[in-house]
């Protein structure tokens, strides 16, 4: 880990500029350029609570908020899994001509679906004073949500980069686990209100061994109801996230010469 936290201090800059570069390339030719990046969020979300709000009528509080959030937390997992698949292959001329540790692809990658996250949490937020959800000194909780959010959607995605450049059909099985763990995470239904009482032991494993789902139970814990997340299961998963990050650094170091070659 110690050659891993020094490519990244080392990278950084790189990484940082590089995410500047693509999210201008994503709007440059856009009439109402970074106007997207709120339009898209924005849009998804009227979508789905429309849906799954007035079409399936939901007792959930605050309804609008709970969904955005998920959606929000959703998207930054999704982004990171789908998008780490196929990334060295797809930057195959910087692989193949320049050395740069292989995980500086998705730390730059990650920069941008961070960006895209802290608009649609602003527009969170904004959403929240909307429907005069009480604001709470847990609302900071969010902070370090995200965090451990992050390392352990960077360290699956490490370790799905590595596998990606020689397993052809990784992208494939790795959007049909995502379609399943999108339904069963929660994002438009409460699972404590739907399983809690009925089906408590599904409950508890949707909630402990689904990472995403996870997140975003406590992100709505501690944004929407006023509650301490559980310091546990954090640390838990902050720990597992860890291991991922120092098992994906590990194999993409013992391999990364072999990368240009097979692709």
């Amino acid at each position: 880990m110690k050659k891993f936290f020094s490519n990244i201090k080392k990278y950084y800059k790189y990484a940082v500029r590089s995410a500047k570069a693509e999210l201008k390339s994503e709007v440059s030719d856009s009439y109402l350029n970074w106007l997207w990046w709120i339009i898209e969020p924005f849009c998804f979300m009227l979508i789905y609570t429309f849906v799954f709000g007035v079409i399936f009528p939901n007792n959930t509080p605050y309804f609008a908020s709970f969904v955005f959030i998920g959606l929000t937390a959703w998207d930054f997992f999704n982004r990171m899994i789908t998008g780490s698949v196929k990334l060295i292959t797809n930057n195959r001329d910087l692989v193949t001509k320049v050395y740069i540790p292989k995980y500086i692809l998705l730390l730059s990658k990650s920069f941008t679906y961070l960006f895209k996250m802290g608009i649609s949490l602003i527009i969170t937020f904004g959403l929240m004073i909307f429907q005069h959800v009480p604001l709470s000194i847990h609302l900071l909780w969010f902070i370090p949500i995200i965090i451990v959010l992050y390392i352990i959607s960077f360290g699956i995605g490490m370790i799905l980069m590595h596998f990606g450049v020689t397993l052809n059909d990784l992208g494939n099985l790795t959007n049909i686990a995502l379609r399943m763990v999108f339904y069963l995470s929660g994002i438009f239904y409460n699972i404590n209100e739907k399983l809690g009482s009925k089906n408590p032991k599904l409950c508890f494993f949707l909630l402990r061994v689904n990472p995403i789902a996870f997140c975003m139970n406590e992100l709505r814990k501690t944004m929407l109801f006023a509650k301490a997340p559980s310091i546990e299961g954090l640390l838990f998963w902050l720990v597992i996230g860890l291991i991922l990050c120092a098992t994906g650094a590990h194999v993409i170091h013992k391999n990364e010469n072999s990368y240009a070659k097979v692709i």
